[in-house]
């Protein structure tokens, strides 16, 4: 066991601490190669992973750059610096921490690449940019740890697999380098330990003591939630009670609009004047900073937030954890209830606010999850090939390359390490010249060889290059600032398509804030306050999560109880009143129901799918009965079911599930889909086909939109396996379009169709004729237009 030196044992002495194990085993184990902790929120996990470091540092004798940390968000980045520069002045140590994001100054980062701080805190991308500079081998010469944060949340996107090869090119540059992964919820250990590791190196995993299971219930609420939305606002009177119970609550979205409409419902109801805050990803960075550092002085009693507050931030004297709306995912829910007493070895407390029926049941079923330690998350698929371009074109801006040196240490990245050399071999083609059938174009001509070594053909591209970087292809934001008159300060941003639907006059929420559409000035919208007005609703997109399988499944195989005694009643009574009138769904089975009703003939398939598959089940099967001349109208599609409506009844859905004629369906309906294009459209931003950025303005979401489709037709007529059409296809398949879910169901089920014709509509499918009934009413008659629409349609299936 390796002992702490003096300054560290009397600094833990003088606060009544002792090392942790899993502490203790990260200073006993520095040299390892790879290291992957596994600790809960609260463990002292960032201590840990930067204990070796301030021990090797402690004698003041290293120059230069010695660690690496790499977090998924900026605002951790901060965060870190502030909590880790209190040990360091407290024990008197020789040591500077910097942190260096797309927020720090131009002069700031021109000083840190020639004089690199000790320890360097920064994000993926600001890393990926880093290493274009010619200089890179010179800031990284003396780097002897990387400490990746978060390491479970960066491998479940493109950023990881970017994060990984940067990594890569670091353990070029710097022999003997050390990586540490740090992680509160990890599905698959071995899977992120490989991901982590530079390959074939072994990395090691450390499980420190989970500590005692999470405190966590549904919110008891006086009156039951609705039978659709997503709001959770019938549940706000508790939820102050709450809020005023305890010193700090978080409470979290699914998405950005969700969160403004609750916080402004919940601030209008706060008669006592609690402290309360929002913070989400479209608000500006004055106001998330004011926001954060209310919240590091305790003066809020809660903050209403979504993923912006996810991860590992320590902010606060944080109790309680409120999640509206279902977590959708096992993983994801553990993550935020562990913001709550973020204490080693203290029980997190949470609670959770279904905000319609059906989530009443999945609340239930993702409690259960978490009391089972049972943690949801698809298998990684390989590396995809438009980071790899991207990180080509990022090596050659810092200098001149050999292939053969490249792909070897493209391939010892743990997502790359099964990279074929003809796979390879396209990529590079690609970035030289574009591909076959763009192979005329200048502008697409980027790289050359010379003497044996791949080179940029203009110098010059390096500033185009480098203000791409990145693989973040979020919807593209306008941003939303005071009219000159007042101040012209900024309020956030929010997406161009709700930009482009606003006339003069209209209102939305922002920051909490009502405020009224002025005008478009200087690529941004003006707008002034409109207090006392009632505003649209505020289309931020945010993240719009599908329920994953494996808490699907757990919810199916719960409808196979006799007796729910773990639900509320009424959601009890609704799951036997289903049973009575039709059927409950199965695992291995697919229950499909027609019925007449509101004078049309109506079919529900109980696909448990997930909202993207179940979204793609409709545009297919509404396809295949036009075909057949059925005369679908539409439908309409939840994470469980896509309900269809038409002129005439479905004789035998059972034909209309035919695999084959989906999957040919699915490529006619691709082959000139929307979907497609946009997916095409953040592929090519991605591999650097097409620019985001270009020197001195930004390309609008419109303009990138118009010459990703160009290119798409073009690469589509001409070109249909170039290696961006190839990505995008998988990109569509597995994502957007989720045909691989829908796949999976007809494994699952076989030909086990179960199909009801039934007289009327049922209990389960009631719920769904609330989604696309709702009507554009603003005010206080919207909702009572919704509550009678409610109210007779669960008559007419059976409900009081």
């Amino acid at each position: 066991m390796r002992p702490l030196p003096a300054p560290f044992s009397n600094w833990f002495d003088a606060r009544g601490w002792q090392i942790h194990p899993h502490q203790q085993a990260l200073l006993d184990r520095a040299n390892e190669p790879s290291l992957l902790l596994i600790a809960p929120t609260g463990g002292g996990k960032t201590l840990a992973g930067f204990l070796p470091t301030l021990v090797e540092l402690a004698d003041g004798g290293h120059r230069g750059l010695h660690t690496l940390y790499i977090s998924p968000l900026k605002a951790l980045a901060a965060d870190i610096r502030r909590n880790l520069t209190r040990p360091v002045t407290e024990m008197g140590l020789p040591i500077r921490i910097e942190d260096r994001t797309g927020d720090t100054s131009y002069t700031k980062r021109r000083r840190q690449r020639a004089d690199p701080p000790h320890i360097l805190l920064t994000t993926p991308e600001s890393l990926a940019l880093l290493l274009s500079y010619e200089d890179a081998p010179h800031i990284f010469a003396r780097l002897s740890r990387v400490i990746v944060d978060e390491v479970h949340a960066l491998a479940e996107s493109k950023r990881g697999d970017q994060l990984m090869l940067s990594l890569a090119r670091l353990s070029t540059l710097a022999p003997g380098l050390r990586r540490v992964g740090l992680s509160a919820t990890v599905e698959d250990p071995v899977a992120i330990a490989r991901f982590l590791a530079r390959h074939p190196d072994p990395c090691e995993i450390i499980h420190a003591d989970p500590g005692p299971d999470p405190d966590i219930a549904m919110l008891e609420t006086k009156g039951p939630p609705p039978w659709s939305g997503g709001g959770g606002r019938y549940a706000i009177p508790e939820v102050l009670t709450e809020i005023s119970r305890h010193r700090t609550t978080l409470i979290f979205h699914n998405t950005r609009a969700q969160a403004e409409l609750f916080f402004r419902d919940l601030w209008m109801a706060n008669d006592e004047g609690l402290p309360i805050g929002i913070h989400h990803g479209s608000l500006s960075r004055e106001a998330r900073e004011k926001v954060e550092a209310a919240m590091v002085a305790g003066e809020l009693r809660a903050v209403v937030c979504t993923g912006s507050l996810d991860l590992g931030i320590d902010w606060g004297d944080v109790d309680l954890v409120i999640q509206v709306g279902a977590p959708k995912n096992v993983k994801r829910l553990v993550q935020r209830i562990g913001r709550a007493n973020h204490r080693y070895n203290a029980p997190s407390k949470a609670l959770l606010v279904p905000a319609n029926r059906w989530e009443v049941v999945e609340c239930q079923a993702a409690l259960q999850a978490v009391k089972d330690h049972d943690l949801d998350g698809d298998p990684r698929g390989p590396g995809p090939r438009d980071v790899l371009c991207q990180h080509i074109l990022i090596a050659a801006c810092s200098a001149p390359f050999d292939a053969d040196a490249l792909f070897a240490e493209v391939t010892s990245a743990g997502p790359y390490a099964a990279l074929t050399r003809p796979d390879f071999n396209a990529c590079l083609d690609f970035c030289a010249t574009g591909g076959y059938a763009l192979k005329a174009y200048d502008r697409w001509q980027r790289l050359m060889l010379r003497d044996g070594l791949w080179t940029l053909r203009d110098p010059r591209a390096t500033r185009d290059i480098r203000m791409n970087i990145g693989t973040i292809t979020d919807a593209e934001m306008v941003k939303v600032r005071w009219q000159n008159r007042l101040g012209g300060q900024p309020l956030g941003e929010v997406e161009e398509s709700f930009a482009s639907k606003l006339a003069p006059g209209d209102t939305f929420l922002i920051g909490g804030k009502i405020v009224r559409y002025v005008g478009l000035r200087e690529m941004a919208l003006e707008v002034a306050p409109a207090p006392g007005r009632e505003p649209k609703i505020a289309v931020y997109s945010g993240t719009k999560f599908s329920t994953s399988t494996q808490l699907s499944h757990r919810i199916l195989r719960m409808l196979r109880q006799d007796s729910w005694p773990d639900l509320p009643a009424h959601t009890a009574e609704w799951l036997a009143l289903q049973r009575d009138m039709s059927r409950l769904p199965q695992l291995d089975r697919l229950l499909i129901e027609t019925f007449p009703a509101e004078g049309r003939a109506h079919l529900c398939a109980y696909g448990f799918m997930g909202k993207n598959a179940q979204v793609t089940l409709g545009l297919l099967l509404t396809k295949r009965m036009e075909e057949e001349g059925l005369n679908p109208l539409g439908f309409v599609a939840t994470d469980y079911a896509t309900l269809i409506w038409g002129l005439d009844p479905v004789p035998d859905p059972t034909a209309l599930f035919d695999r084959a004629a989906l999957r040919d369906g699915l490529e006619g309906w691709l082959a000139g889909n929307a979907v497609m294009k946009r997916t095409f459209r953040n592929v090519a931003l991605v591999a650097g086909l097409i620019a985001r950025n270009l020197p001195g303005a930004r390309k609008s979401g419109r303009q990138a939109t118009f010459s990703s489709d160009i290119l798409y037709d073009t690469l589509r007529r001409y070109d249909p396996d170039h290696l961006l059409m190839q990505v995008t296809r998988e990109e569509a398949m597995r994502g957007l379009v989720g045909f691989g879910r829908i796949e999976n169901m007809l494994d699952r089920v076989g030909d086990r169709i179960d199909h009801l014709a039934l007289p009327r509509l049922t209990p389960f499918a009631a719920p769904l004729f609330l989604e696309h009934g709702k009507v554009p009413v603003e005010g206080a008659a919207r909702e009572r237009l919704m509550e009678e629409t409610a109210a007779r349609l669960m008559a007419e299936a059976g409900l009081g």
